[in-house]
């Protein structure tokens, strides 16, 4: 059974920084691409930040030289590094498994003072 589960969240004040974690199982992981999406209230899911199985990163413009995505093999785990927050990242953070259309619970991130 595939599950991903997300933690890291929390309130931070603009300009501060997170780190997400996203813990993946019932898979092979290092062969499996995996994405980070957000969802901010009233608005749609987006896309954030994918890696490949080689670990070929992509991003959003919006969060372009501010999140990082990385992936540890060995853990079983994506993460997602924020710096630089802004009030406009709050959001729900989910990651998402592509090839079996898999999705975590969530995290909540709030940016603000």
């Amino acid at each position: 059974q595939v599950q991903l589960v997300e933690s890291g969240g929390g309130l931070v004040q603009p300009g501060g920084s997170l780190r997400l974690s996203c813990a993946a199982s019932g898979i092979i992981f290092s062969i499996n691409p995996l994405d980070w999406y957000r969802q901010a209230p009233g608005k749609r899911r987006e896309p954030v930040a994918s890696i490949s199985g080689g670990g070929t990163t992509n991003y959003a413009d919006s969060v372009k030289g501010r999140f990082t995505i990385s992936r540890d093999n060995a853990k079983n785990t994506v993460y997602l590094q924020m710096n630089s927050l802004k009030p406009e990242d709050t959001a729900v953070y989910y990651c998402r498994l592509p090839l079996h259309n898999s999705w975590g619970q969530g995290t909540q991130v709030t940016v603000s003072s």
